[in-house]
């Protein structure tokens, strides 16, 4: 329901847009549509190799590694592989809600998708170079706690740790 009231509303205001300036809202759709073409091949990428992942590997075992079953081993690895791993977001929530849906692990995936967004390992050097080191490990230190909190409040919540 609350996705039709947000398609609805999109609508509406593309309607308003159209009637104010169509030239403008013409080159927003266009732009628009370049930018989901943009997207599309690394989003299509995350998906497939989601796919394979869950057809390859056992969904038993995934359960076992970053499920709910794994508690608290399983949330520090997947701190690790949210903290080294370079997923956009847009590509990362459909993958984090269908290991949700395979594991059931709320603190896991929590700790995955906050690490994913708040704790860069691979853009580390870049971050030094432009922000100092101190502010640098003092981010990613600050993102690691706060996405390890998190994960414990909704294990807490939900169990599983």
């Amino acid at each position: 329901m609350f996705t039709l009231f947000l398609y609805s509303t999109a609508l509406v205001l593309l309607a308003v847009s159209w009637k104010r300036s169509r030239e403008k809202t013409r080159a927003a759709l266009r732009k628009a549509w370049g930018s989901c073409l943009g997207v599309l091949p690394l989003f299509l990428g995350i998906l497939l190799c989601m796919g394979l992942l869950l057809s390859f590997v056992d969904e038993s075992v995934i359960r076992q590694t970053v499920g709910r079953e794994s508690g608290l081993v399983g949330v520090v690895l997947s701190g690790i592989i949210g903290s080294v791993t370079l997923i956009p977001a847009f590509a990362a929530y459909p993958a984090a809600a269908e290991l949700l849906r395979v594991t059931g692990g709320y603190a896991q995936i929590t700790m995955l998708i906050t690490s994913l967004m708040l704790v860069g390992v691979a853009t580390l050097p870049l971050e030094c170079r432009f922000f100092g080191v101190r502010a640098a490990v003092l981010r990613n230190t600050l993102g690691l706690v706060y996405s390890f909190a998190l994960a414990l409040f909704m294990g807490a919540l939900f169990g599983g740790v």
